[in-house]
């Protein structure tokens, strides 16, 4: 289980680390109910399950965290993340 308790601007998975992305099942679930910045793309989905390398994160105002992941397409939330 992932900490969301940590103060904002501190990612949950840091740069150089190995994630798991989330199965497809969850990944369709979040492209249908996340209304926000960065929605996942169908190109994205076949990724489900990847265990990849975080390459750099991001942040919104409010702390909100994005990730990019080396050979893995677009932008993705904590909430499809896993730790590998």
């Amino acid at each position: 289980m992932m900490n969301t308790d940590l103060p904002p601007y501190t990612p949950i998975f840091e740069e150089g680390s190995a994630v798991r992305i989330a199965e497809r099942s969850v990944l369709e679930d979040f492209m249908k109910t996340w209304q926000y910045h960065h929605r996942l793309s169908p190109e994205q989905l076949p990724f489900a399950g990847t265990v990849a390398t975080v390459e750099s994160v991001g942040y919104y105002h409010g702390g909100d965290q994005i990730y990019l992941l080396s050979g893995v397409p677009g932008v993705w939330h904590p909430q499809c993340l896993r730790p590998a």
